[in-house]
C-alpha cells in the first residue's frame, strides 16, 4: 500500500512511496497530527542521487519491524533537500551544532512545533562502530521525549536560540579594495594541491568558483602562477575518472586526491559551472582540449538531461542495479567486444584499462598519459589517433546506452536551470554555436512561461506541475541566466524579464535592517528561523549571485539602487571573503566586477550582417570577465531606455562598437582590429 508520498512529484520522494513507513511530505497535515497526538517528528532529508540515502532506505525504511517502530512512535516526514533547500539549511545547521558535522541522509528529531532536539546523518540497522543501530536510536529518542520532556525543552531552547546566528550580517562602511582579492589568492595558494591540482586533499571537489577567481586574478596580471594552478587542475580533472570519458560531463567529486575514483552521481549544477569554467579557460589559453570538454559537457546535457519542453533535469544517480558506478566501468573484454581486439587494445591502453582494474575489479576510464606522448610512444600519427579515439567513444557510448541506466532525477529546479541557461548562453556567444543558443532560448521560454504561471517564480517542475514558492537562489540564478541570454541575442524581452525578476527579488527577499537578502520570501511559511546562507558551497549562494546580478544590471539600466543593494552585503562580508575564499568564490567574483571598472560595450548593427558578427566575435571570443554587452539593430526603437545605447548608432552606415570604462568612452569603431585594441587597453 503506497504512503502519502505517492502524490508527490519529486523522484526522491516517490522512491519512498512504497516504504512501509507512514511517510508524510512536509506540510500542515503532518505538523498538525504531531501536535494533536503530541508525537515527536522524525524528519529524514536526502536527495535522489545520494548513495547512502539509498542504503539507509534499504536497511531501515524498507524493514517492516523498523517501519512499525517509526510509525508507532513518530510522525515521519520525508523531504527532498533539492526541492526544499530552506528546510535543509535550517536543520543542517542544527545537526552541525549538535554533532559537529553534517551530510545526507540527514536524520533529525523534532518537537511537534518543528524544533530540533537530536540529529545525525546515516544510522546503520544495528550498532556499528560508534553509531547506534537505528531501531535502538528510535526507541531511545521516543522514550526520552516521553520521560524527559523538561530536558528536551531546554535542549530545543538552547539550540533554537543559537540557530541563524552564524549567517547574521552587520552593516559596514568598509571600503571594498583589491587587497581582499590578494588575501583570498594567498589563502587559496596555501591550500592548493600543486601535484594534482584542486584545493585541499581527498575527498576532492572541483570548486569551480575558486578556479574562476584564479582566472580573474591572472587576467589582472597579478600572478601567472594563478593560471598554472587552473591549468593543472583542469588538465587532471579532464583526464581523470571524475570526468565521464565516454559520455561527457562530470561526476560530483573524487574520493581520492588524484581525480581518479569519483562518487558517480552527476549533478546539473556541477556541469553548468564546469562547462563555463572550461569555456573561460579556453578563451584565456586557446587550448583545444578545454573547448572539447566544454562542448562534450554541454552535449551530454542536451542528450541526457534535457526535457522536451526545454527544462534541464537535476541529476543522475551514482547507482545502477544496486551498485555504485556499474553503468560507467569497463573490462578489457567488454571494450574488445565493441572495438575488436586490435583497436580495443589500443583504446583500452589510452584509457588506462587493465585486467586488475582500478575500481572493484573493473576500470574507471581515465587518461593516464597525454595524447601526444601516447601517440609518440606508439609511433602513431596524432591526428589519426585522435580521430580513432573519437570514433571509439561514440561506439562505446552506443553500447553503454544498452546497459541499465542510473536513476534520472527528472525534476526541473529553477535555480539550477538558471545556472545551465547561463552556461549555454555564454557558450553560444563565445563559440558561435546555434545549437547551444537554441537550447538557451528554449530553456528561457520554459522558465518564463511554465515556472512563473501567476508572476511568482516557482521552485520545481515535474510531470506537468510547477509548485513550491521560489527561493532567493531561484530568482537570482534565473535572472542571471536571462541576462546572459540577452547579451547573447540582444532581444529586449530577456533583459526585461531579468529586470522584472530582479525587482521582485528585492521586494520578496531583501532585509533592510541587515542589509542583505534572506533565502525565503516574505510570503513563505514561518520556520524555526528564517534562513540566510552566505557561503558559496557546491553552488553559489543566492546572495552572491544576487549581488553579481544587480551590479551588472546597474551598469546596463543606470539604476544605482541596484548597486547599493549589491555592495552592502559585500561590505559586511569583506573579512570572510579574504579568509575563506573556497567558501566565498562567487562573492569574490562580484567584488572583482565592482572594483574593476567593468567594460561597457555597445554594438549597433543588424545581427545577420557579417560586419556585426565580426565585432561580436571580437568581444565574445576573448576572456573579459568584467563586462556588460548591449546591442541594437541600428534603429534603437524600444531599446532606448538602456543608457548605454542612447544617442548611438551605426557609423557611416557600418555596424559599430562603442567601448566605455570608468566614465570614459572611446571613439566608436567599425573594424574588429580597432575594437580588439580598445578591449586590450
Amino acid at each position: 500500500m503506497p504512503n502519502r508520498l505517492a502524490n508527490e512529484t519529486s523522484p526522491y520522494l516517490l522512491q519512498h512511496a512504497n516504504n512501509p513507513v507512514d511517510w508524510y511530505p512536509w506540510g500542515e497535515e503532518a505538523l498538525a497530527r504531531a501536535k494533536a497526538e503530541d508525537k515527536p517528528i522524525l524528519l529524514s532529508i536526502g536527495y535522489s542521487a545520494c548513495h547512502w540515502c539509498h542504503v539507509m532506505e534499504r536497511e531501515s525504511f524498507e524493514n517492516e519491524e523498523t517501519a512499525s517502530l517509526m510509525n508507532e512512535r513518530f510522525v515521519n516526514i520525508k523531504v527532498d533537500r533539492e526541492e526544499r533547500p530552506d528546510l535543509d539549511a535550517v536543520y543542517m545547521e542544527a545537526v552541525q551544532m549538535m554533532t559537529g558535522s553534517g551530510g545526507w541522509p540527514m536524520t533529525v528529531f523534532l518537537t511537534p512545533e518543528g524544533k530540533p532536539f537530536y540529529g545525525g546523518t546515516y544510522f546503520p540497522p544495528v550498532d556499528y562502530s560508534n553509531l547506534p543501530g537505528f531501531p535502538r536510536l528510535v526507541t531511545a529518542i521516543s522514550d526520552a521525549y516521553r520521560d524527559q520532556r523538561g530536558q528536551i525543552e531546554e535542549t530545543t531552547k538552547q539550540i533554537t536560540e543559537k540557530m541563524g546566528q552564524t549567517n547574521q550580517l552587520t552593516k559596514s562602511n568598509t571600503l571594498l579594495t583589491v587587497d581582499i582579492l590578494h588575501t583570498a589568492y594567498n589563502n587559496l595558494a596555501t591550500s592548493f594541491d600543486y601535484q594534482n591540482g584542486g584545493v585541499g586533499m581527498a575527498p576532492k571537489f572541483p570548486q569551480p568558483m575558486a578556479l574562476e577567481l584564479l582566472l580573474r586574478y591572472n587576467h589582472h596580471g597579478f600572478s601567472e602562477r594563478a593560471l598554472e594552478m587552473v591549468s593543472l587542475t583542469l588538465d587532471n580533472m579532464a583526464q581523470g575518472g571524475i570526468y565521464d570519458q565516454i559520455g561527457g560531463g562530470f561526476h560530483r567529486y573524487s574520493t581520492d586526491a588524484y581525480w581518479l575514483v569519483p562518487h558517480f552521481e552527476k549533478m546539473l549544477y556541477d556541469n553548468a559551472q564546469l562547462a563555463r569554467l572550461y569555456l573561460h579557460a579556453y578563451l584565456v589559453t586557446g587550448r583545444p582540449m578545454y573547448r572539447r570538454i566544454t562542448e562534450e559537457t554541454l552535449n551530454y546535457v542536451l542528450r541526457e538531461m534535457t526535457d522536451p519542453l526545454g527544462g534541464f533535469y537535476s541529476a543522475q544517480d551514482a547507482d545502477s542495479e544496486g551498485e555504485e558506478g556499474k553503468f560507467f566501468v569497463w573490462t578489457p573484454q567488454e571494450i574488445q567486444a565493441v572495438l575488436g581486439e586490435e583497436d580495443g587494445s589500443l583504446i583500452g591502453g589510452y584509457f588506462g584499462l587493465t585486467e586488475a582494474g582500478n575500481f572493484e575489479g573493473k576500470t574507471i576510464l581515465n587518461v593516464p598519459q597525454e595524447l601526444t606522448s601516447f601517440a609518440e610512444e606508439l609511433g602513431l600519427d596524432l591526428e589519426q589517433l585522435e580521430a580513432k579515439i573519437e570514433r571509439a567513444k561514440v561506439s562505446l557510448r552506443d553500447v553503454r546506452e544498452e546497459r541499465i541506466h542510473p536513476l534520472l532525477d527528472d525534476k526541473v529546479l529553477a535555480s539550477w536551470n538558471g545556472l545551465m541557461l547561463r552556461a549555454f548562453a555564454e557558450a553560444a556567444a563565445a563559440l558561435n554555436n546555434e545549437k547551444y543558443l537554441n537550447a538557451a532560448i528554449a530553456n528561457a521560454e520554459f522558465l518564463v512561461n511554465t515556472m512563473k504561471p501567476d508572476g511568482r517564480l516557482l521552485r520545481t517542475y515535474r510531470g506537468g506541475q510547477a509548485k513550491l514558492l521560489g527561493y532567493l537562489e531561484d530568482y537570482a540564478f534565473v535572472a542571471d541566466g536571462l541576462l546572459a541570454l540577452y547579451e547573447a541575442t540582444f532581444q529586449q524581452r530577456w533583459l526585461d524579464e531579468a529586470v522584472s525578476l530582479a525587482d521582485s527579488m528585492v521586494e520578496l527577499f531583501w532585509d533592510e535592517n541587515a542589509g542583505a537578502f534572506y533565502d525565503t520570501g516574505i510570503d513563505h511559511e514561518s520556520l524555526v528561523v528564517r534562513p540566510r546562507d552566505v557561503f558559496d558551497n557546491a553552488q553559489p549562494c543566492g546572495g552572491s549571485v544576487a549581488s553579481d546580478l544587480l551590479l551588472r544590471l546597474a551598469v546596463i539600466t543606470g539604476n544605482q539602487e541596484y548597486t547599493v543593494k549589491a555592495t552592502t552585503p559585500l561590505r559586511a562580508l569583506h573579512d570572510l571573503m579574504g579568509k575563506a575564499p573556497a567558501g566565498t568564490g562567487h562573492w569574490l567574483a562580484a567584488l572583482d566586477f565592482h572594483i574593476s571598472s567593468p567594460k561597457e560595450l555597445a554594438v549597433i548593427g543588424p545581427r545577420e550582417n557579417p560586419a556585426t558578427r565580426l565585432l561580436l566575435d571580437t568581444i565574445n571570443g576573448r576572456y573579459l570577465p568584467n563586462k556588460v554587452v548591449v546591442g541594437a539593430e541600428g534603429a534603437l526603437g524600444e531599446s532606448t531606455q538602456i543608457p548605454l545605447l542612447q544617442d548611438r548608432g551605426m557609423v557611416d552606415g557600418k555596424p559599430a562598437a562603442y567601448v566605455c570604462q570608468n566614465y570614459v568612452c572611446q571613439l566608436p569603431v567599425t573594424e574588429p582590429e580597432a575594437l580588439a585594441q580598445q578591449l586590450a587597453g
